[in-house]
């Protein structure tokens, strides 16, 4: 049966103050959970994903306010949420870890994004990279979480999908500049795997830095379900869990990789 996703193509522009952008994220979660079943909500949507003193400033630990109030989110509407990421504080260090709530509000799965962009600026000036894959069951299938420039490694994908996963969510902070590079990645690690890929953009300026949209979902032969624009917008699509499966039986591209 098909599950009903949505991608909320957040505009994080750092004019807006974090508390006022919490609030209205919460309030179009709201909106999404009327048509939809699974809500995907972009990376470092609370501060922007470029916006790193902000992240540092707002960082929280697991159990902290924000994955609290989302989690509440998610049992009060009945819907899978993956909340975006957040910077988590653990131990004196920082992380941009995904978020992945269960419709009883159970923090059912955490990702630690593995590979830090930046090349010694950006996120990698704060944050430590993870070291974990995380597959998780969904009503999508199993579910493989990556973020942002992990799309630049499709050696995590094939990972994921040797884990299990016919299902990736990649939630993210990709800019304008390189927004073709984008669609051409989205569209590979789906073709690839013979998975569904999700991929959920921002848009808006942090903090001087414009962000692309183009929010995707790409079915496993590649096609291009439905694909957003460069502002804010809901995007609704129906996402059919048989499809991988049937399509790996029918082109059983995966069966014949040599190279591990």
């Amino acid at each position: 049966m098909s599950v009903t996703v949505a991608l909320i193509q957040l505009d994080c522009t750092s004019a807006e103050p974090v508390y006022k952008r919490v609030t209205r994220a919460m309030g179009l979660v709201a909106k999404a959970a009327a048509k939809a079943q699974f809500v995907v909500l972009p990376e470092l949507w609370h501060v922007g994903a470029f916006d790193i003193d902000a992240a540092r400033e707002h960082a929280q630990e697991i159990n902290g306010p924000l994955v609290t109030d989302l989690g509440a989110l998610a049992k009060q509407h009945g819907i899978w949420l993956h909340g975006g990421s957040f910077c988590e504080e653990a131990d004196g260090l920082y992380f941009n870890t995904s978020i992945l709530f269960s419709p009883e509000g159970d923090l059912r799965a955490t990702y630690r994004k593995i590979h830090l962009f930046g090349f010694e600026g950006g996120e990698t000036t704060l944050m430590s990279g993870g070291e974990e894959l995380v597959v998780v069951d969904t009503p999508l299938g199993a579910t493989g979480m990556a973020t942002c420039y992990d799309l630049r490694f499709p050696e995590l994908f094939r990972a994921l999908t040797e884990g299990g996963a016919t299902a990736f969510v990649v939630t993210s902070g990709w800019p304008t500049l390189r927004i073709e590079q984008w669609d051409v990645l989205t569209q590979a690690r789906a073709i690839e795997n013979q998975a569904w890929l999700l991929a959920c953009n921002e848009v808006g300026a942090q903090p001087d830095i414009a962000l692309g949209g183009h929010s995707c979902v790409i079915d496993p032969k590649g096609a291009v379900v439905a694909r957003g624009g460069s502002s804010e917008e809901i995007i609704y699509v129906d996402v059919d869990p048989e499809v991988p499966n049937a399509w790996r039986v029918q082109f059983p591209a995966l069966g014949d990789i040599r190279l591990r």
